[in-house]
């Protein structure tokens, strides 16, 4: 079953439900604000899929961060700091049997919603 990570208020997860719910595609959705998010999830993505595509350096929780809280995001601390700021996270991350990917912009939704449709079917 594929999990959709995010926060329900954002435009782009309520989008991506929508879609999945739309295409028919069974998943979970896990949201950080209730749900929590785990020091060692958030090292699992950023180990598989990096810093620079798990954080979110453009948002209001980014620059509400201290000098010193950001340059955590470059160190060992960064999976700590994703727990306690949940809301740095780019959203939504859609985890597929292990398989993760990052976003739901709209000039790729098609592609995305292909790639989910084909881990849906295993």
């Amino acid at each position: 079953m594929l999990t959709l990570y995010g926060i329900k208020s954002c435009d782009t997860v309520k989008r991506a439900r929508q879609a999945l719910q739309a295409a028919g595609i069974d998943h979970h959705f896990h949201d950080f604000k209730t749900d929590g998010l785990s020091p060692a999830l958030a090292q699992r993505w950023l180990d598989q899929l990096g810093a620079e595509t798990v954080i979110n350096r453009r948002g209001t929780t980014w620059r509400k961060l201290s000098p010193a809280q950001q340059a955590a995001a470059d160190s060992a601390a960064c999976a700590e700091l994703l727990a306690a700021q949940p809301s740095l996270v780019k959203r939504p991350v859609i985890d597929a049997a292990g398989e993760l990917r990052v976003g739901f912009a709209k000039r790729d939704e098609a592609e995305v919603m292909d790639w989910l449709r084909t881990r849906a079917a295993h």
